[in-house]
């Protein structure tokens, strides 16, 4: 079968590997789709998460998949040959009381040498996975290129989101979208579904602007139009998708006194916490990782009963490289996702 690997001296690639084959409690998975995101132009890139952790290869990348089961190993149960799934891809210890709860993004004794399915060890960029069966969430009946991006898009975002739905049960609560890209317009639909908030979407990207809207955002602005677009009081809850300098500090002057800041995005901004500093008196702020296994079946559940929205720009399996390359330079809008 054809996997999309990362190799010792930095390079990643399309090759031909043996078709994997199911220990006990394991299951093969078709994929049938699988998310790119850029985590995933942070490992071949060799920056953040994989640079500080140096994680053995080879391996194969692909932490957001949607996948058929194949082949069941021995012991498996709840899971049948031809059952649609998502995979939960957070990678813990197993035996701390947060793994063993299905909350391995928080893992009390974080495994040095991978931290999820794809990000050290082997996932879906590939024409079949074998993974443990208990990481398995069904999904039937969501179309797959939906699906995949519930893994990581759709549960980073909803998981982010739940940890701040006090604040969003304001009285005509505003939640600041800043981002509105692979993550951030699913977070846009999410908020839409589970809050009467205000969603304003803040992007510097006339198309992403238009995406946001179609996805549920009442406003939709630039970075300089943010504070046309509030009231002096500011925002009860802030997400930045993007996590740079600028966003951040946009993120924080944009806050209501008493209200969450969000941060999710990965781009190495910083902001100074101290009273009297950036952040508004009474501030919350949050550094979500992905999300639960509990959580992402909520999800799958959120996909079906409010109908949400995925944009995603389609790539076949040997195009990983050209897909990769979009992304890189900011060329898709939405979700891009590979298809075997």
């Amino acid at each position: 079968m054809r996997a999309y690997r990362m190799f010792s001296d930095g390079r990643s690639g399309l090759i031909e590997v043996a078709s994997p084959v199911p220990r006990a409690g394991q299951a093969r998975l078709e994929v049938l789709a699988t998310g790119l995101c850029q985590s995933d132009l942070h490992v071949i890139d060799a920056t953040g998460v994989r640079s500080a952790t140096a994680w053995p290869t080879p391996y194969t990348l692909g932490h957001e998949t949607c996948g058929r089961v194949v082949e069941l190993g021995a012991g498996v149960t709840g899971v049948h040959v031809g059952d649609q799934v998502i995979v939960h891809g957070p990678w813990g210890c197993g035996q701390c009381a947060r793994c063993t709860t299905g909350r391995p993004n928080y893992c009390d004794q974080p495994d040095p040498n991978a931290a999820g399915i794809g990000l050290g060890i082997d996932g879906g960029l590939a024409d079949e996975m074998v993974v443990e069966a208990g990481r398995l969430v069904p999904a039937g009946g969501l179309d797959p290129t939906l699906a995949a991006t519930l893994a990581d898009a759709g549960l980073t975002s909803y998981h982010a989101i739940s940890g701040c739905r006090d604040a969003l049960t304001e009285p005509d609560a505003i939640a600041l979208v800043i981002g509105v890209g692979g993550l951030g317009h699913l977070a846009v639909g999410i908020l839409t579904a589970l809050s009467n908030a205000h969603v304003i979407a803040v992007d510097v990207r006339t198309e992403a602007r238009d995406l946001a809207r179609a996805c549920g955002a009442a406003t939709a602005c630039a970075p300089n139009d943010v504070a046309g677009a509030l009231p002096a009081r500011g925002a009860d809850v802030v997400l930045d998708f993007v996590g740079s300098d600028a966003t951040m500090t946009l993120a924080a002057r944009s806050l209501r006194r008493a209200g969450d800041l969000v941060v999710i995005g990965s781009a190495g901004g910083t902001l100074p916490v101290a009273k009297g500093a950036a952040l508004p008196l009474g501030a919350r702020a949050h550094v979500p990782f992905w999300g639960g296994r509990d959580e992402l079946a909520e999800v799958v559940m959120l996909a079906r009963d409010h109908g949400l929205r995925a944009e995603t720009t389609i790539y076949p399996l040997d195009d990983v490289d050209r897909a990769l390359d979009d992304l890189r330079h900011g060329r898709v809008l939405g979700r891009a996702v590979v298809l075997p």
